[in-house]
């Protein structure tokens, strides 16, 4: 491909990720592995120049932008050399018309990062795009970090994560044998720190209850030994279907998968109300603590999906109260930076529930609330979280 003709199709995908991101369509790397999918003519240095385009012009672009043309176009501004390609020739985007329109820059929609401002402060908010590492979690059960180091010493050890190593982004990990003999799993060191604020240990009854395919699932059957009743349930069968296969790779025998069906999602659990010593609640969210892998996710919030996850949150943070035992632990965590759903959700819970109380999460990572721990790219250089433990009376 000519350098043109890869501007060109960067504008093309970024046409179809804009549209996905309007109509809750496919995520962006899944719009781009389809593309590429269909033009095997596309060399791996034209991919790769293609991919940094699109998610350099995403990351500029704070607004959803009104075309892909301005989007790149609002990259191209200031950039001499990029702004040549646009010459019509041949398979390269026309000439750029004084008028045309202009993706503006920015972290997020105006709405939105007025609210994270708010929440994290404005100091923090470019972190929010910056180009995420790649993290592992090293399996307990199948060895120990020395000897992840050992396969891969290209890797470094997490900060905070006793299980966790960082590697650059983009390296090819399923290609190691570290990854095939189950010995690592790809999880941002957040994640890992979250399956740590549960405290599972061995032979305890535990439920993930919003485990999608599985990660922090895995990394609480490491803390157990794989000994232990432990329940994985979620509504999205695809994504819970994504489990067995990673279970078993990671040598993971205590898996219980329930399949839920939205809006009666207690139905299925019935026969497990008030018998876990703890249930990790990692609920759907807006996402805002993630951007750096999915930075056209700010383009699909708006007010009122805001509202209705908030809802969710709250009506999945009651029924996993009705699991744990007494005595026992909930714990409650959104990839989120926004308050909505992470402090305040904990505040109307603990109103709700009255005989509940916030107790520590023994995490040295993060900032402390009044209501829970809020991890930050900036400051904690892992995807934005919020979390919090609560004990039941």
């Amino acid at each position: 491909m000519t350098p043109g003709a890869r501007v060109q199709a960067a504008i093309d995908l970024l046409d179809g990720i804009i549209a996905g991101a309007r109509d809750q369509g496919a995520a962006a790397d899944t719009l781009i592995a389809r593309y590429f999918a269909e033009r095997r003519y596309a060399g791996s240095k034209d991919r790769r120049a293609v991919r940094d385009l699109v998610y350099a012009a995403i990351r500029r672009a704070g607004e959803r932008p009104v075309s892909g043309r301005a989007a790149m176009i609002g990259l191209a501004a200031g950039d001499p050399p990029l702004t040549a390609l646009f010459d019509g020739s041949r398979h390269a985007p026309a000439p750029i018309d004084p008028g045309e329109a202009v993706a503006a820059a920015g972290v997020a929609p105006a709405w939105l990062e007025e609210k994270l401002r708010a929440a994290i402060g404005a100091e923090e908010l470019p972190a929010l795009l910056d180009r995420a590492p790649l993290d592992l979690r090293v399996n307990r059960l199948r060895g120990d970090r020395a000897a992840a180091l050992a396969l891969l010493p290209d890797a470094v050890a997490t900060p905070h994560a006793p299980d966790g190593l960082r590697l650059p982004e983009g390296f090819r990990v399923e290609a190691t044998d570290a990854w095939r003999q189950g010995l690592v799993e790809v999880q941002d060191e957040g994640s890992q720190l979250l399956a740590h604020a549960c405290g599972a240990k061995p032979g305890m009854t535990v439920i993930d209850l919003c485990a999608g395919a599985g990660g922090k699932t895995l990394a609480l059957a490491a803390d157990m030994a794989d000994r232990g009743r432990l329940i994985a349930s979620d509504a999205d069968a695809a994504r819970l279907g994504r489990l067995a296969p990673r279970a078993d790779r990671a040598g993971v025998t205590i898996v219980e998968r329930r399949l839920l069906d939205h809006g009666r999602e207690e139905a299925a659990l019935t026969d497990l109300r008030a018998v876990a010593d703890i249930v990790l609640v990692d609920a759907p969210c807006s996402g805002t603590g993630t951007w750096r892998r999915n930075p056209e996710a700010r383009w699909r919030l708006s007010p009122a999906r805001l509202e209705r996850l908030v809802s969710l949150q709250a009506r999945l943070f009651d029924l996993a109260a009705k699991l744990v035992r007494p005595g026992g632990a909930l714990v409650y965590a959104v990839c989120s930076l926004l308050p909505d759903e992470g402090e305040e959700q904990v505040r109307a819970f603990l109103v709700r529930h009255p005989g509940w109380a916030i107790e520590a999460d023994g995490l040295a990572a993060g900032r402390e609330l009044g209501a829970g721990r809020v991890l930050t790219p900036a400051r904690d250089h892992t995807d934005g979280f919020f979390v919090a433990r609560l004990r039941a009376a």
